[in-house]
């Protein structure tokens, strides 16, 4: 098979442990989109904290994709133009709110030039803000400064916690959001039906390719879905063993250039 196009997960994937990519690996990524192959940047992080690593790897030029929000949105790298976008009703927004407050929990959302916290500050949501590049706002009360459409909701805090408080979100919401955990500490608040893999979908049929011509590299919880879509899912030597489990192939870890690892098996001529 020729494949055509190459998703990548960043955070564990594309960048390494100091979210960083390395000069090899981002070598190799220009010369695959001058060879005329697609690159996709597909991340839980907002739109804005993605931008700096597509300025970096030149998607722009070469007519990449970012898909953000765990695929809530999806934009055209070469002219800012929305392929795909997907919000959250406004009417959970409130009683998102009110089940996690008596928890020691964060619960933030992202505005254009910040990230807006509810709850308890943790360094997990601190995490969040220094990988997307924005200060954390903590407004009076929560819900009400939400005047604007949001893409997900992000519960952040230890490990147990966010299972009991998956399980108390899926209780209340059922299949009317999407709710889970994309990192044993993070629990992603979403709207109904999206996932990396849906949302690559609808990116496919706009630019006419198919899932077997795509790559999809990841590491977390938030991947197996296009790792199971693919024409070839790779997981990284790091990712979440149920990760390693679905993989077609497992690659290097972050630390080892696993990207370029497999750039240079599949997609080199």
């Amino acid at each position: 098979m020729s494949y055509q196009i190459l998703v990548l997960d960043l955070d564990g994937t594309l960048t390494n442990s100091r979210k960083e990519i390395t000069p090899p690996t981002r070598e190799a990524l220009l010369q695959l989109q001058q060879s005329g192959k697609k690159v996709v940047l597909a991340s839980g992080r907002p739109t804005p904290g993605v931008l700096p690593l597509a300025e970096e790897l030149e998607l722009a030029r070469y007519g990449g994709y970012i898909l953000s929000f765990n695929g809530a949105r999806i934009i055209s790298c070469r002219d800012g133009r929305p392929i795909y976008n997907r919000t959250l009703p406004p009417d959970v927004i409130r009683p998102v709110y009110e089940l996690a407050h008596p928890y020691d929990a964060d619960i933030i959302t992202y505005a254009a030039d910040a990230i807006l916290s509810g709850g308890h500050v943790n360094q997990y949501s601190e995490l969040e803000a220094r990988i997307n590049r924005l200060p954390i706002r903590q407004p009076d009360y929560w819900p009400e400064a939400i005047t604007f459409p949001i893409n997900k909701i992000l519960l952040s805090g230890e490990a147990a916690l966010m299972a009991e408080l998956e399980e108390v979100m899926k209780k209340h919401f059922h299949s009317y959001l999407n709710i889970y955990r994309s990192d044993p500490y993070y629990l992603e608040i979403m709207p109904p039906q999206i996932d990396k893999a849906y949302s690559l979908q609808k990116l496919l049929n706009s630019i006419g390719m198919t899932a077997d011509e795509m790559i999809c590299c990841g590491d977390g919880y938030n991947d197996i879905s296009m790792i199971e879509y693919a024409g070839l899912g790779v997981a990284m030597a790091n990712a979440q063993p149920v990760l390693l489990e679905k993989a077609d192939f497992i690659t290097k870890s972050n630390d080892e250039d696993g990207v370029l690892h497999v750039i240079r098996h599949f997609m080199m001529e």
